[in-house]
């Protein structure tokens, strides 16, 4: 049971802020192949939103993962082969977060970098870098 703990899962969370936006993605820093992993972005704005929220995703850090897909669905979702958009409608209050339901294809051999950031008018106005490393 002990070694478990030290093979499993191990998860970490990278944040930044800028724009009016605070960016936080909790992500599994350290996993294993066939395991369930957090992946999950959270956007805090002080003013709240009045208007939706785009997030641009690295496409290539999805590639080792088999999903279900995101909770919320995004209302709108893109991609021009480097970024993945997800658009969601505006939440009320003054927080958004999304949750990506997933876990490491057992195929996969190496883990993945990725940024998610939250784009107004098509333009990123904070960033967050994170990656993933994968155990054999």
């Amino acid at each position: 049971m002990g070694l478990f703990g030290v093979l499993g899962v191990r998860s970490t969370t990278a944040s930044a802020s800028g724009g009016g936006y605070e960016l936080s993605v909790e992500h599994a820093s350290l996993a294993r192949t066939g395991l369930d992993v957090p992946w999950s972005v959270r956007v805090d704005r002080p003013d709240g939103f009045d208007e939706d929220i785009t997030l641009a995703v690295t496409s290539e850090y999805f590639e080792m993962y088999e999903t279900q897909g995101l909770d919320p669905a995004p209302a709108e979702e893109t991609a021009d082969g480097t970024w993945r958009y997800w658009t969601f409608s505006p939440p009320p209050g003054t927080t958004f977060t999304v949750d990506f339901d997933a876990y490491v294809q057992p195929a996969a051999q190496t883990g993945r970098s990725g940024t998610v950031a939250v784009l107004v008018d098509g333009e990123q106005v904070v960033s967050v870098d994170f990656a993933t490393r994968l155990l054999p």
